[in-house]
């Protein structure tokens, strides 16, 4: 062999070293390196240049590689080449594989890239997962459940236990719990065995409002294939709560159901239903899983004025899992409410606005079986556009207009003992404004001065401490604006500009204050312009709900922002009613029924 020829230093036999201007050593990293590299391998392997390995799938196919690059990639190949009898051999036969999926998923080690269709993806992912390509199952688990709909999620769910999938076993299941009522009507549904559907019911967190539902989408089932199925009704019936369903249901659709009728265990369910409901109140009737509420989750509360215009408000709750809206009960108080607000998860209060002429706050108490709007004590000052914010279950009433002059003055009432008492007064007069609440202080932000431009500035009130303290202004005046409190960032969305320099009418900007930074960002605006939304946070998402537009038309719409990718959502609100003056998210109580 010919000898090589070493690389003859410069002036050999010098031993000198260059003049330095005190230049620091330094690591110089090739970015592309690694990818050059990689790509060399591929054609090498595509060649079959160096390959020590060929796999052999079922039908015959063999995938050339490099055994050390296989090492490197998977825990799996780790363990078979170093530790089992296939580290000696040249071919190895890969079994229950298939061949076009070994491919990808052999190119992918080699390339870091990997197609994902909806005609794979269901092969894709258990082979990834014996593989151990965490990555590959990553992205195979994120695109199913992009894939997730009314019409499949049972069948990924299923999928995701077989295969041990943790991860997407828990979003399809949180899938079909919001979802639950449009999944019953699917044809999927109606294809599950007996045990699938008594799985599915006897669930304590499912979204469903209303227990007839569930009887309902029994009873369907049952129907579907009446011969094979029938025998299973009692079953069914036993998971069926059946005592939350209305009085009123049950002797009207349930036992004048003659699968019911005709069923001895069946109608055992429905004496007992009735037996709860006709309960004498010194009798304690023993607790079932029939008589147990379930966890039906977080909703929004609606305070909206009534269409017929004559002076009322409707109480109404949103269900944003299932987009619908449900009218409760009326309260007879002026439209113009400044505030609603939740206290200890189950008490809601509504502050009137002093001149819609109705001088008491009134308290709806959600734990209680008869739901009514009741007066408690009133403010002590007699005051309207004012801002309203909740801290330690206390009530804080700020500024407003007081004989049609802007105040700086401010209140709070404790809920405990049922009393208003007076705190330190605001560095500036300030009416509709918004109020925020984050970390122990309370934020008052904009507004307007009576006579005078819109505001930007905002301050915020230490309890604690008894005082305002200004704060980094905003960059927009605004009136009435919209605040929400997400994720420790406060945001100020919409409202109408009109200071000295400028005026922009309604406004679709937002703008968004870290107390970190203590300094105001803007954010991607909504879709419309809107002065006095209501915004509330629910599921890591901000949502702006209804609000008067550049028309001075009230919106039925609600635009829902996700901090993750800063973009809004538009959707619509199904409702007829005047206008929306109030939200709160709560716990809806089993007994919260519609009219």
């Amino acid at each position: 062999m010919d000898s090589v020829k070493h690389v003859i230093p410069w002036k050999s036999g010098l031993k000198k070293v260059l003049k330095s201007n005190g230049c620091k050593p330094a690591i110089y990293i090739n970015t592309c390196h690694t990818h050059n590299f990689f790509e060399v391998l591929q054609c090498l392997r595509k060649e079959e240049v160096s390959c020590d390995i060929k796999l052999k799938t079922d039908d015959g196919v063999i995938v050339c590689a490099h055994k050390v690059v296989l090492i490197s990639a998977s825990s799996y190949f780790r363990a078979m080449f170093t530790s089992f009898a296939e580290g000696d051999k040249y071919v190895v036969n890969i079994r229950d594989i298939d061949s076009n999926i070994l491919q990808l998923l052999i190119d992918f080690i080699y390339t870091g890239k990997i197609m994902v269709t909806e005609q794979n993806v269901m092969v894709l992912l258990p082979a990834a997962i014996f593989f151990q390509l965490d990555y590959v199952k990553g992205v195979c688990v994120e695109f199913l459940q992009k894939q997730l709909n009314t019409s499949n999620c049972l069948d990924i769910k299923e999928f995701a236990e077989f295969y041990n999938c943790m991860e997407l076993l828990s979003s399809s299941t949180e899938y079909i719990k919001k979802h639950f009522l449009k999944i019953v009507e699917a044809d999927e549904f109606l294809s599950l065995s007996s045990e699938e559907v008594i799985n599915l019911i006897s669930r304590t967190d499912i979204n469903v409002p209303f227990e007839e539902k569930i009887f309902e989408c029994v009873i369907n089932w049952v129907k579907h294939e009446l011969d094979c199925r029938q025998d299973s009704l009692p079953k069914l019936m036993e998971h069926v709560r059946l005592s939350l369903a209305p009085q009123k249901y049950i002797l009207k659709n349930v036992v004048n159901e003659p699968l019911i009728k005709n069923n001895p265990k069946c109608k055992d369910f429905v004496i007992e239903a009735l037996n709860f409901h006709n309960k004498h109140p010194h009798i304690t009737i023993p607790p079932t899983i029939r008589n147990s509420p379930r966890q039906t989750g977080l909703k929004f509360l609606l305070a909206m004025g009534d269409s017929s215009g004559i002076g009322k408000c409707s109480t109404n709750w949103y269900d944003p899992a299932t987009k619908l809206l449900y009218t409760t009960i009326k309260m007879n108080m002026g439209c113009q409410l400044c505030g609603l607000v939740l206290i200890k998860d189950h008490l809601v209060f509504a502050l009137s606005d002093k001149y819609s002429r109705l001088r008491s706050i009134q308290m709806l108490d959600l734990s209680s079986r008869s739901l009514q709007w009741k007066p408690i004590v009133d403010m002590l000052v007699d005051r309207g556009c004012f801002g309203v914010g909740v801290l330690d279950d206390r009530i804080y009433a700020i500024g407003g207009r007081i004989s049609y002059h802007s105040t700086n003055c401010a209140e709070v009432f404790d809920v405990s003992v049922q009393e208003w008492r007076m705190i330190s007064r605001m560095s500036t007069d300030r009416m509709d404004h918004g109020i925020g609440v984050l970390n122990k202080l309370i934020y008052a932000v904009g507004g307007y001065k009576y006579n005078k431009a819109t505001l930007k500035s905002v301050e915020c009130y230490d309890p604690t401490l008894d005082i305002w303290t200004p704060v980094t202004q905003m960059f927009t005046s605004r009136r009435q604006p919209g605040i929400g409190v997400l994720d420790g960032v406060m945001y100020a969305v919409g409202g109408e500009c009109n200071d000295d320099n400028t005026s922009l009418g309604i406004l679709k900007s937002v703008e968004a204050y870290s107390p970190i930074t203590k300094v105001w960002s803007p954010i991607t605006d909504m879709h419309l312009s809107r002065y006095n939304p209501k915004v509330v946070t629910f599921n890591g998402l901000l949502y702006v709900i209804g609000g008067i537009d550049e028309s001075i038309n009230h919106l039925d719409s609600i635009e829902i922002y996700d901090p993750n990718n800063n973009t809004w959502t538009l959707d619509t609100l199904p409702t007829s009613e005047k206008g929306i003056y109030g939200a709160v998210v709560f716990n809806l109580p089993s007994h919260f029924r519609t009219d």
